[in-house]
């Protein structure tokens, strides 16, 4: 079996901050609800639910605001998304040493495979909506050996599932935050990622 490397997606792979926050912006506009876009962007990870939670809706109309979130997201985040430096690369260097790479994230995974096919980008796997500890039963079911995200959750995740956490500063958390939740390695982004990973036991084992 081939060894395969998880990633997240939001600010591990991509940057989709202006987008996200237009989006949770509009929604706010559009029920009424003071939803901070910016703040949400600059703290990408918890799944969308959550971040309601936490900005004051109730409960029961926050399944209608997660719809309308979705609905508009394709014509306003895709556009708007960037890939992080070394993104590419650091999918290909799986590949190169026969590995199989898979995405687990908490974004929607029709929203996510957007992404995918808006930036040429094949993965082997793809999984959406799970968070945390909540991505480890994905990483089991295949096998992975790594897992690479920029969010504590994403360490937890890796931790739970039996795989080695590389943590990336290139979102909200910081070295000290990722690595004491857990991550092995922490990168200052993807760039570093395929040295680390040719030389890494988890590729060679």
């Amino acid at each position: 079996m081939p060894f395969t490397v998880g990633f997240d997606l939001d600010m591990t792979l991509i940057d989709p901050r202006p987008g996200m926050a237009a989006v949770l912006n509009e929604v706010g506009a559009r029920t009424g609800h003071d939803l901070d876009g910016e703040h949400f962007a600059a703290n990408l990870g918890p799944p969308l639910d959550m971040i309601y939670r936490d900005m004051g809706v109730p409960e029961e109309e926050i399944p209608e605001l997660v719809s309308l979130f979705r609905a508009l997201y394709p014509d306003v985040v895709i556009p708007a998304t960037v890939a992080l430096p070394g993104a590419a690369a650091a999918l290909q260097a799986v590949r190169e040493l026969g590995g199989q790479t898979m995405i687990v994230t908490g974004k929607y995974r029709k929203n996510a495979a957007l992404h995918l096919d808006a930036l040429g980008w094949e993965v082997d796997h793809l999984y959406g909506e799970l968070w945390s500890t909540g991505k480890a039963e994905s990483l089991k079911l295949h096998g992975a050996a790594v897992y690479v995200g920029d969010h504590v959750g994403d360490m937890r995740g890796a931790e739970a599932a039996g795989a080695l956490g590389v943590g990336v500063v290139t979102g909200p958390c910081s070295r000290a935050e990722l690595t004491e939740a857990g991550a092995a390695v922490v990168l200052e982004d993807l760039r570093e990622f395929p040295q680390w990973l040719r030389t890494s036991s988890a590729a060679t084992s």
